[in-house]
């Protein structure tokens, strides 16, 4: 995806880029610690987490650096994400995880729906006051750009792509949502993260019950202070061999996988299936619970989990740098529609929230399981606490197997809505 077409960024060096990324991702956790009471008071609003998303982002969209022209997304995503999945999975507490119950399944849904049914509805409130703005004719037609968000805001790249060439929009029209799905795509994910900081409230406001989600972090946080030790080398270097040993190993599964069943069985592609990302995924997160049956699992005692949640960090950072702010002012109609699309995808997710009593953490992750996928759904889970994260991951992977089936639904929808 590219926003700052026009412009040379000021950092073109992509280990410099990195050095700065990493002074202020190790700014915005110093100072977040600090007992001085300034930060303090300024830390209880603003959610470190974020700040970690956002300032990267005003970097992009001052030019200093550029998303676009940097692979250090590629690099976290492909390299860092996996191997961060199966650090955070290896001390799982599969039966704690399963004791949260059937709310997290009806969250994910629930988002799921919002985003089927609040595109044409998007489309029809817009057009009320500018029908221009949601027109259009052939490829061209705003309707079958939209598709391609909604196969991204419900499954994920593979998904967009499959809606891109079944509805055929024109290739101008696609890279302009493109834009719109990353913009307004990230800004519910930063309310998202802010949310996380406040969840407790939140969980007052929706008379939650979090009794659950509190059970499984300090039952995870009781067995990381019994087999917690001060590391030595040879312990770090075999927390790090076990997880970029099994991204490498995940690696080479979805290698071999997502071209076989291409060749083999193409009709699997609606599925994801034939996506090397989802396999990626899939295979590093099962090597981790495996992982997490076995001996292996006492390494969190030597900071597994704390070097999963570092490479995860820096995941936010480079998210972070893609997104350019001044981007919503080229095509204000456009992200007027998200934004429309977005709230009613919201406001369904806490309305069902509300009256089945579900605590924030499942509206959050259930929200970014569709609509950001495996890439930023633990991002968000492990905001809450880090050994949380594969329960974004869980939920994101069976977004990808409903991705194409509802964003079809969706387009054809839309396509009625713009009549």
């Amino acid at each position: 995806m590219s926003i700052r077409m026009d412009k040379t960024p000021l950092i073109t060096n992509d280990a410099v880029v990195f050095g700065l990324l990493m002074l202020i991702l190790a700014a915005v956790f110093v100072t977040s610690t600090s007992e001085k009471t300034g930060w303090q008071k300024f830390y209880k609003y603003i959610p470190s987490v974020l700040l970690c998303y956002f300032i990267p982002s005003i970097f992009n969209t001052l030019g200093i650096i550029s998303g676009d022209e940097s692979q250090l997304y590629f690099v976290a995503s492909r390299y860092l994400l996996p191997t961060a999945l199966v650090l955070l999975t290896i001390s799982i507490d599969l039966k704690g995880i399963a004791s949260l119950g059937k709310k997290a399944v009806i969250m994910f849904l629930t988002g799921t729906v919002g985003i089927v049914i609040g595109g044409p509805l998007a489309i029809l409130i817009t057009s009320a006051f500018a029908p221009e703005v949601v027109g259009g004719v052939g490829p061209d037609a705003v309707w079958r750009g939209m598709a391609t968000i909604a196969g991204s805001w419900i499954g994920g790249g593979a998904n967009q792509a499959a809606m891109f060439e079944t509805f055929g929009a024109s290739e101008d029209l696609f890279t302009t949502m493109i834009t719109v799905d990353v913009i307004v795509a990230n800004i519910w994910m930063a309310f998202l993260l802010y949310g996380a900081g406040i969840s407790s409230q939140l969980d007052k406001r929706l008379k939650a019950d979090a009794s659950a989600i509190d059970k499984v972090k300090h039952q995870i946080e009781e067995y990381q202070l019994s087999i917690m030790k001060i590391p030595k080398l040879p312990e770090v270097m075999t927390v790090l061999a076990i997880g970029f040993g099994a991204t490498g190993l995940a690696h080479f599964g979805a290698d071999l996988i997502a071209p076989f069943i291409a060749e083999k069985a193409p009709g699997l592609e609606k599925f994801s299936l034939t996506s090397g990302f989802f396999w990626l995924v899939v295979i590093a997160t099962t090597i981790g619970l495996l992982l997490s049956f076995t001996k292996a699992r006492k390494l969190e005692g030597v900071g597994a989990s704390r070097l999963g949640s570092v490479m995860i960090y820096i995941l936010v950072a480079t998210i972070g740098m893609k997104m350019d702010i001044t981007a919503i002012f080229d095509n204000p109609g456009f992200f007027l529609v998200g934004l429309i699309w977005m709230s009613i995808h919201v406001v369904l997710l806490l309305l069902i929230a509300k009256i089945i009593r579900a605590p924030y953490f499942f509206v959050a992750v259930g929200s970014q399981a569709n609509v950001g996928g495996a890439a930023s759904a633990p991002i968000v889970a492990g905001a809450f606490h880090p050994s949380l994260a594969p329960v974004g991951v869980l939920l994101a992977v069976l977004g990808y197997a409903l991705g194409t089936y509802a964003a079809y639904l969706c387009g054809i929808l839309m396509q009625f809505a713009a009549g």
